[in-house]
């Protein structure tokens, strides 16, 4: 699709001047030749596109380069992933393969595995979100060393071959998702055991798994609901020191202090946000000084996380544009990978880079398939001219090149770039799905909740 903006995006910009709208002129400066870092998988998901069947939709992960998908929630009911769905009887014996069901995970990573996209596993349950009616798998394991077992059997399976398994070679399990649900076990829905319960779980099932396969795999956990509680001032509007908020930092100090004594193997702590992508970012930044206060150099994973959990903003210009902007900060930050709660096709308020009634990628899909191509490219370059409400990060593999900018703020924003006329513009936002433009790269308007990569190479 080609877009002609040359005399709309002049008009654009004259009214915006007499009308005093422009947020400000950015000048800003990139350097391709001046390499920072590598870019990180900032672009992975939770549960893939599909319904609990059918894999016509696992295509759009390939197309956008997406690295990880992380199997939590997975849609199909009580068929996929699970340790109750795949070991369903627990006083079979773990080390028999009859006792276990792998056939719908089986198809559920090999359709993974055919479009480039690792599993991160999670080692437990689906949230019980009807607990007031009845609950399931809530109750802690009856046995720790056995669930640990069982665990261990799984991992075998996919990648030892086991029980006439795989050997895909997947890296990241995590031990269970968000036991601090709530401080209130009656309202937890994760988890209805004590922190102790779920510390010792963690500290058995983690020493056992290391004693099998060593650093073949990497262990971690705890999925962590957030840390609302310890941004502060900064963000008066999203800080929030309910006692359910201030539960979730206690839950980590108490964990880390624990599997500290234990000595417990933790290879990566993950963690969950919905809040923005400032305020979110501050979480992380908070996050790293506590691992350093308690002696840990590890991996982190924010590894569930939405900006626009809100069906009324499911395919607009505000959900695709606060995405970006989230994508683009983390960029900057420790983390090492970022899984966007999620790429489900159902009728969700979560799932948000599709259409749950044409099953076709929204503009939100296709920020995911921009930063694609810079994580395909490889190597992050100086950009410099950015501020909180204006996201941005280059990226080069040394002879293709690619700005990503996103602008949150409340107004539009005059651009200026040092780059020259063999660098185009493709606009993303709810009517442009990285839709070609003639806007000038050294100098254009970037308006408000709109999203452009810009790059000197055309797919």
């Amino acid at each position: 699709m080609y877009l002609d903006l040359n005399r709309a995006n002049g008009r654009k910009l004259r009214l915006f001047k007499l009308k005093n709208k422009i947020w400000g002129n950015k000048n800003m400066k990139v350097d391709f030749s001046k390499r920072i870092s590598k870019i990180k998988p900032m672009h992975a998901v939770g549960q893939p596109p599909f319904f609990g069947y059918g894999e016509k939709t696992f295509k759009y992960l390939e197309e956008a380069n997406i690295p990880y998908s992380r199997l939590h929630d997975v849609s199909g009911g009580n068929r996929y992933v699970d340790i109750p769905n795949i070991f369903r009887n627990f006083d079979a014996d773990e080390n028999d393969p009859t006792s276990y069901d792998f056939a719908f995970t089986d198809w559920l990573l090999k359709c993974l595995m055919q479009v480039k996209c690792e599993p991160i596993y999670r080692l437990g349950i689906t949230i019980e979100n009807q607990k007031h009616i009845r609950k399931f798998n809530l109750d802690p394991p009856a046995d720790f060393g056995k669930w640990a077992r069982v665990c261990e059997h799984i991992i075998r399976h996919y990648n030892e071959g086991w029980a006439n398994g795989f050997y895909y070679n997947i890296q990241y399990w995590e031990i269970w998702n968000e036991p601090d649900n709530s401080n209130e076990i009656e309202k937890n829905q994760m988890w209805e055991g004590t922190q102790k319960d779920y510390f010792e779980l963690y500290t058995v099932t983690s020493k056992h798994l290391k004693e099998c396969f060593g650093d073949k795999i990497k262990i971690g956990g705890y999925s962590s609901c957030g840390f609302y509680a310890a941004i502060g001032d900064d963000v008066p509007e999203e800080a929030n020191c309910t006692p359910r908020f201030e539960y979730f930092i206690e839950f980590f100090n108490n964990f880390f202090n624990y599997i500290k004594q234990s000595k417990a193997p933790i290879d990566f702590f993950s963690w969950h946000s919905y809040a923005s992508p400032y305020a979110t970012g501050l979480m992380a930044d908070w996050l790293d000084k506590m691992l350093i206060k308690y002696g840990y150099d590890i991996e982190t994973q924010l590894n569930e996380w939405n900006t626009n959990p809100n069906r009324a903003e499911k395919g607009k210009s505000v959900a695709s544009a606060t995405t970006a902007a989230m994508i683009l900060n983390f960029q900057n930050k420790k983390t090492d990978i970022l899984c966007y709660y999620d790429a489900q096709l159902g009728i969700s308020v979560y799932g948000g880079l599709f259409n749950s009634e044409t099953l076709l990628p929204n503009c939100t899909y296709y920020v995911f398939k921009a930063f694609g191509e810079l994580y395909t490219l490889g190597s992050q370059t100086f950009l410099d001219g950015l501020d909180k409400e204006l996201y941005g990060v280059a990226a080069t593999d040394g002879s293709k090149n690619a700005i990503m900018l996103s602008n949150i703020s409340k107004g539009s924003k005059k651009i200026d770039l040092n780059l020259d006329s063999t660098y185009k513009v493709y606009l993303i936002d709810q009517n442009h799905f990285i839709t070609e433009s003639n806007l000038s790269a050294k100098e254009f308007i970037l308006d408000t909740n709109q999203v452009v990569i810009i790059k000197n190479y055309y797919l």
